[in-house]
């Protein structure tokens, strides 16, 4: 039992994610596995998923690094701006986007910005700010199961 715990808090750790947030790439009731090492060794970047706790409820959130320190970040009708260009995201749902602005604002150092792919149905950083690189709770290493 204690061998599970170990892995359980400093390895791996398995959740369900909830809501329709990261559509396409994951979805309601997906079971994944959360990389807790990684982040000893290097901090989150741009494109990773993680699990982080959210800086307003401190809730644990499964969303997608966009941007980290330094980096301006924004949406020009429902594109996502980085350092004032383009990004192309294949993964991210970007219906009903047209029209929709925000930002800019730039992530301070030591933060990332998260969004979920599906960019018109995710409370992410655009509502709770930038998350702190402290806050991230592991990295998204695959799915085990949808239900």
């Amino acid at each position: 039992m204690a061998v599970l715990l170990v892995v359980r808090f400093f390895v791996a750790q398995p959740v369900l994610t909830e809501g329709r947030s990261m559509e396409p790439t994951l979805h309601d009731g997906d079971a994944l596995v959360i990389d807790r090492v990684t982040y000893r060794f290097r901090d989150p970047e741009v494109g990773d998923i993680v699990m982080a706790i959210t800086p307003d409820t401190r809730e644990s959130v499964v969303k997608r690094v966009v941007a980290i320190g330094g980096d301006s970040i924004g949406i020009e009708n429902g594109v996502l701006l980085r350092n004032g260009r383009p990004v192309t995201e294949p993964f991210a749902n970007h219906g009903e986007m047209d029209g929709f602005y925000w930002g800019p604002i730039v992530v301070p150092e030591h933060h990332v910005f998260l969004l979920g792919d599906n960019r018109i149905d995710s409370v992410d950083s655009r509502h709770y700010g930038a998350v702190s690189v402290d806050d991230i709770e592991g990295r998204y290493a695959f799915r085990i199961a949808s239900l």
